[in-house]
């Protein structure tokens, strides 16, 4: 394919060698904006004219298993005994588009764009990913968790270039459009539920103190702590994916200012739990959420927590509650629904890239999340 000239497509090494303010154009009121990525560090593709930039988003590169999303029954057992007898055809050099960080890929695109602008921006940029993925001897590119807005324009042009849809985990998110209190979000709830709730908030009663922190001070070492607790009593394992960068709860905060909190649960002198929530203009995203076991369940954190965020996106007239990946079967109990996200992947192997169009289905995410197949199951997201 021929290269555009009038372009310059390069790898930066970090965003803050882009404007912020031409980045934020890209965007309306993110919380995992320019700041959230200068402070997570790793590069970014971009695609620049004599404007500026045209379109730009962050790079991740690792060893990748292709075993990641088969996370239990007879399909992880075989793939855990060929990544152990051949290591070397179970794992591949990926090169990705998005961030381990974030809850969606963002893909920065200059706003105001005709359909031919936009194919010249992304013609450019998969150019580049092509050369990089060929320096760095990566056999798998991927765009990690596309949703919309993105999805909408970018998975045609992908696809065009022969890249497949393999869906990824969806996000789990509450709306509370029009409701007024947090009684009214309780009544939207079964009674079973409903009833579940109380008990539990009347159990932990006067045991639990909550408190609200902009930073975590002299408390980063228990935080992380607590991150990792939660990590090691989770059944689930997403690898590299699932790595924080060093000073991740001291740096985000610090970076965000306003648009980030802690969320503290204490019982007693002891902290027992933690939210890391941060604030884009629309939604409060529970980001990162750390528990001491057997403490934590003991004393109904999790519906704790549950309840304080909904009552704080509601004081704060946000209308999303976004709670994430994974752990789907309380998010859902409690109201939320599903947003779809995909992974656009692409081998630069032709008959492998062949054979990954085949196996899409089967390699889904969605389809190997325990909480998730139980649901569909059981005909409750047919």
């Amino acid at each position: 394919m021929a290269v555009d000239t009038g372009l310059r497509a390069l790898v930066l090494p970090g965003i803050d060698r882009l404007p912020q303010a031409e980045w934020d154009a890209c965007f309306t009121g993110e919380a995992e904006g320019w700041a959230y990525l200068k402070a997570c560090g790793g590069e970014i593709a971009a695609v620049m004219d004599a404007d500026g930039l045209l379109m730009a988003a962050p790079l991740f590169e690792m060893e990748y298993r292709l075993d990641t999303p088969f996370q239990e029954g007879r399909a992880a057992a075989v793939a855990g005994f060929l990544s152990r007898l051949l290591p070397g055809l179970m794992v591949w050099r990926l090169l990705g588009v998005g961030s381990a960080l974030t809850e969606r890929c963002p893909v920065a695109l200059r706003p105001g764009l005709s359909p031919d602008q936009r194919l010249r921006a992304v013609t450019a940029f998969l150019d580049l990913l092509e050369r990089e993925a060929a320096r760095r001897k990566a056999r798998l590119l991927a765009f990690k968790d596309m949703a919309a807005p993105e999805a909408g324009w970018l998975s045609p042009l992908l696809a065009a270039a022969g890249y497949t849809h393999i869906n990824s985990l969806p996000v789990a998110a509450l709306d509370l459009d029009g409701v007024a209190s947090e009684t009214a979000y309780l009544e939207r709830l079964s009674s079973g539920t409903r009833k579940d709730i109380r008990r539990k908030l009347k159990a932990a009663g006067s045991q639990v103190r909550i408190e609200h922190r902009m930073s975590a001070g002299d408390l980063l070492p228990r935080i992380e702590a607590l991150y990792e607790s939660t990590r090691t009593h989770s059944n689930l394992s997403y690898g590299d994916f699932e790595e924080l960068p060093a000073g991740y709860f001291r740096k985000i905060p610090e970076a965000l200012g306003d648009r980030a909190r802690f969320v503290l649960y204490w019982v007693g002198d002891r902290l027992a739990a933690f939210n890391l929530l941060l604030l884009g203009d629309d939604r409060v995203i529970d980001k990162f959420l750390g528990m001491e076991y057997p403490l934590a369940r003991d004393h109904n954190l999790y519906a704790v927590s549950w309840m304080e965020n909904v009552r704080f996106t509601l004081k704060t007239r946000r209308r999303l509650f976004q709670s994430g990946q994974t752990a789907y079967a309380s998010k859902l109990r409690f109201g939320s629904g599903l947003v779809p996200s995909a992974i656009l992947v692409r081998c630069r192997i032709g008959l492998l890239n062949r054979l990954l169009r085949r196996l899409a289905p089967w390699l889904a995410f969605d389809r190997w999340d325990p909480e998730l197949k139980a649901r569909n199951a059981s005909g409750e997201g047919a």
